[in-house]
């Protein structure tokens, strides 16, 4: 099925002629063409019924066409269409202007039919595309999602068998035996964080949050409370500082966050562990909050490998299922940050995120 026998197209001039030339054109082959005379008239036409693209012509009495389009991707419900700019002029800062305020592409008066054509399929497609992979992608959300939440009950179940077992069993089966359900058991908890992991990745796809002040001493100690059992195994030592700075984000997924950078911090660190925790203006705009370890450092190959989902680094960071720093990744940009690590051999790792300044 071609794009011409589902498409609809805005056409938007204040020129009687260059409306009609474009309505004939393209309802002889097949699509299905509305037209607006002004920039005022498309914008109610678009809010009541949203085309599939949108011819815009630039020069236009009250509201210009920059102006409309502008609109038009400042609105979560109209962002996504696509604008084709029209106009007689061809000056280079003209275009940018359309790119800037969110035109796909341009097409000149006076219109060469062929060219006209081949730019309305062409963004048509890509958007078909778009929509295609973006219902894919929601699909295959929503599927890790019931599988993860599925599993988990079960997993649950065993793990608490198997410490019933070892607590039973413990004084009268051989050593083997008890290394071999204590190993059983710990393979159950790293599947239970497989999935909690697919869930909180599953959620940050989907789910839109409220960014708030966060109080971040009170997640710091939550989750040194949560990893205390970590912390006296690697008989680890955290540094935090007196004050935090004040930042804005969702405190559930911060808290994700910090889980995540200090227990990797208490794996990979020194031994035995010293975790150092800072935060700092990054500029203007963000605070920079950072983990720095006594570690072995990281080469620039394996930093560069750090965030990728599902990596694995062949020396240091081999333990984890590859989800946890690219999911940390996902929380920090949807929340308006950035993440990194500075690292050197022999010298440790310093990991951060930022987050907008409250």
């Amino acid at each position: 099925m071609t794009n011409n026998e589902t498409s609809t197209i805005l056409v938007v001039d204040d020129i009687p002629t260059n409306i009609k030339v474009l309505f004939d054109y393209l309802k002889s082959i097949g699509f299905k063409v509305r037209i607006a005379k002004s920039g005022e008239h498309a914008l109610a036409q678009i809010a009541l019924s949203p085309p599939d693209l949108i011819l815009l012509d630039v020069m236009m009495p009250k509201i210009d066409g920059f102006e409309v389009c502008r609109r038009l991707k400042a609105d979560e419900k109209t962002r996504e269409i696509p604008v084709i700019f029209m106009t007689a002029k061809t000056e280079t800062v003209d275009k940018v202007k359309g790119f800037e305020v969110g035109a796909v592409d341009y097409v000149s008066k006076p219109f060469q039919q062929e060219e006209v054509l081949a730019r309305i399929n062409a963004h048509l497609t890509i958007r078909k595309l778009q929509n295609s992979l973006q219902q894919h992608n929601q699909e295959l959300d929503a599927f890790a999602h019931s599988v993860a939440h599925d599993l988990k009950n079960p997993v649950n179940v065993i793990t608490n068998y198997i410490e019933m077992l070892i607590e039973d069993l413990s004084p009268i089966i051989r050593s083997e035996s008890l290394q071999m359900l204590q190993n059983t058991r710990q393979a159950a908890s790293n599947l239970v964080n497989i999935i909690d992991a697919l869930l909180l990745l599953s959620r940050t796809r989907q789910q839109n949050v409220e960014m708030e002040v966060l109080s971040m001493d009170e997640i710091v100690k939550h989750v040194e409370f949560r990893l205390a059992k970590m912390i006296e195994d690697y008989q680890g030592k955290i540094i935090s500082p007196v004050q935090w700075p004040n930042a804005l984000g969702y405190a559930p997924w911060i808290t994700e966050v910090w889980a995540n950078y200090i227990s990797n911090g208490l794996k990979y660190g020194g031994h035995p562990p010293l975790l150092e925790l800072g935060a700092e203006p990054d500029d203007d705009e963000q605070i920079c909050f950072w983990i720095r370890d006594n570690g072995e450092g990281l080469t620039e190959e394996e930093q560069g490998q750090l965030f990728m989902p599902f990596s694995r680094l062949s020396q240091t960071r081999v333990e984890g299922q590859g989800l946890g720093l690219s999911i940390v990744e996902r929380i920090i940009e949807t929340c308006g940050g950035q993440v990194g690590v500075d690292s050197k051999m022999g010298k440790g790792s310093t990991f951060y995120f930022t987050l907008p300044k409250a």
